[in-house]
């Protein structure tokens, strides 16, 4: 049966994205061209160091930094963080990290409008959409909306060259995981499939650079390129099933989201090629083996990804619920989504046994 598509629609959102070691120091050339003056510095407690350098270099041009971008954007410190935006009289954002800041910095935009510049340390790929997970009250929902989508990207190398190993890793299966479930999504395109292709292909030659040499600025340089790809699609196409999965397991339970990412994506790459083999052909074309969810399984075991969910903090006793939950009001899948089904499949990736074939 063929999947092609004799009709679609695409979407390519006007956003301004350089790549470069040391691009971070044109950042005051970026600010200026958005026609703005009073920045404020976005960052995890973590990062915070970085981002009170970045304030001081930008001088006169910073209003002030705010370091308590947290995992999963919770809605409150969104609000804390706006109150700070407003005292200080910011007239854009600086969001300085990985998925946490920039998810921070998307919050605040949606709310506000405030042009955003992204500068990410790592691959979460999350700065190239116009989509918003955020949570409250224990759940975790998404909005997209075109004020949520940053104006400029700044992807330098040097910032990724000293990012940990293990989180390398499980950021670069989390941006894999947006090219994967594009490959597969209702309403993917010619565009979106040439996207995700080239995002795996990217991660596939670089990571095994960067493993044996982590500060290999080439290598670093490619899996940029590969988050930039992999996030772009993310804003191209809706998500299916491991999406769904994640926001479940990151949002009721508090697991860490890479590493949740990196778990679950070869359990329901399994469980979505019974349906759509072909469309996922590309993943064994790139990364070996005969069935897409082994191979990618094997991947992330040789880079030395998590594997089991339970290593994550999931107690054998929330992986019902979780499914429970995500089965509720299920995304989009190519695959019917069952109960008994994610029951055996979250269990499978709570004890960290290979995907089902």
């Amino acid at each position: 049966m063929s999947h092609f598509l004799t009709s679609f629609d695409a979407r390519s959102a006007a956003v301004r994205v350089r790549f470069g070691p040391g691009v971070r120091h044109q950042l005051a050339d970026e600010i200026t061209h958005l026609g703005c003056r009073r920045a404020l510095i976005l960052s995890t407690p973590p990062q915070a160091d970085g981002a009170m350098e970045m304030a001081a270099d930008l001088k006169g041009m910073a209003a002030g930094v705010f370091t308590r971008a947290a995992m999963h954007t919770p809605v409150a410190v969104t609000e804390e963080a706006m109150e700070h935006a407003r005292s200080v009289d910011a007239d854009c954002l600086v969001a300085l990290g990985g998925g946490s800041t920039t998810g921070l910095g998307k919050a605040i935009a949606y709310r506000t409008d405030l042009p955003q510049i992204v500068i990410p340390t790592t691959y979460a790929g999350s700065e190239a959409t116009w989509i918003l997970g955020q949570t409250e009250n224990g759940e975790k929902t998404t909005v997209t909306d075109p004020k949520i989508q940053p104006e400029v990207i700044l992807y330098d190398a040097e910032l990724v060259r000293t990012l940990p190993v293990d989180m390398t890793v499980t950021s670069a299966l989390n941006a894999m995981a947006h090219a994967v479930e594009a490959l597969y999504a209702e309403n993917r395109n010619p565009m979106s499939t040439m996207l995700a292709i080239e995002g795996l292909r990217a991660f596939a030659a670089a990571m095994p650079r960067v493993i044996e040499n982590p500060e290999d600025l080439d290598a670093r340089g490619e899996t940029l390129y590969g988050a930039w790809l992999c996030g772009t699609v993310l804003g191209q196409v809706g998500m299916a099933l491991h999406h769904k999965l994640c926001h479940t397991l990151g949002g009721s339970f508090d697991l860490p989201h890479a590493e949740t990412h990196a778990v679950v994506l070869p359990h329901a790459l399994a469980y979505n090629s019974i349906a759509v083999p072909d469309l996922l052909a590309p993943v064994t074309g790139i990364f070996g083996g005969s069935n897409p969810g082994r191979a990618l399984f094997d991947f992330a075991r040789s880079m030395g990804a998590p594997l089991a969910l339970r290593d994550l903090g999931l107690k054998r006793d929330d992986v019902a619920k979780a499914a429970e939950l995500a089965t509720r009001k299920p995304y989009w899948n190519p695959q019917p989504v069952t109960r008994p089904a994610i029951d055996e499949l979250l269990l499978a990736a709570w004890a960290g046994d290979p995907p089902a074939a």
